[in-house]
């Protein structure tokens, strides 16, 4: 079973080093809270009629990354469809988990983190993804603080999820 190391960010650095820090304190909280539990606690809803559970968390986190990195900011087209949704199914990240690999998906967002971070290494906080969103440009920096607002909002969801499934609580 592996460990997850979690970083505190550094009370005082340039601003790149704050971003990329706080985004990977709250990647590896997510971690956190799905580390222990089987695959069928990971799966485990939060109440009906919500689809919102640990590896849905993780599964939409992974299409977040690919999007936000991989699409907005190096162009990459990604076609009709996502890695869990199709147009026909949008919410497939949160919906497509009772048969999940939990493991590949697992390793999915590990892959998706490890393509994100490869994507903004060296670049200025002011470089413009390739993407435009809405008609308007996005920078590095915009997608670095909407990830952590992303991963914080989703870290509070699974903060509760965790502790209706075994009582364990915590940052």
């Amino acid at each position: 079973m592996t460990t997850t190391s979690r970083i505190d960010p550094p009370f005082a650095a340039d601003e790149s080093t704050m971003l990329h820090s706080w985004l990977d304190f709250h990647r590896a909280t997510l971690a956190l809270k799905c580390e222990g539990l089987t695959d069928d606690q990971l799966r485990e809803r939060s109440v009906d009629p919500s689809n919102l559970s640990l590896l849905g968390l993780v599964r939409h986190m992974t299409e977040v990354e690919q999007y936000w990195f991989q699409a907005v900011l190096d162009g990459v087209d990604l076609g009709e469809r996502g890695l869990y949704w199709t147009k026909e199914n949008p919410d497939g990240d949160f919906d497509g988990i009772a048969d999940a690999d939990v493991a590949a998906d697992l390793g999915a967002w590990h892959e998706q983190i490890a393509l994100a971070r490869t994507a903004a290494v060296g670049r200025p906080l002011e470089t413009p993804g390739k993407t435009l969103r809405r008609g308007e440009e996005i920078t590095l920096r915009w997608i670095l603080v909407h990830m952590i607002e992303e991963y914080a909002r989703h870290n509070g969801h699974a903060d509760l999820l965790r502790e209706r499934i075994d009582g364990a609580t915590g940052e």
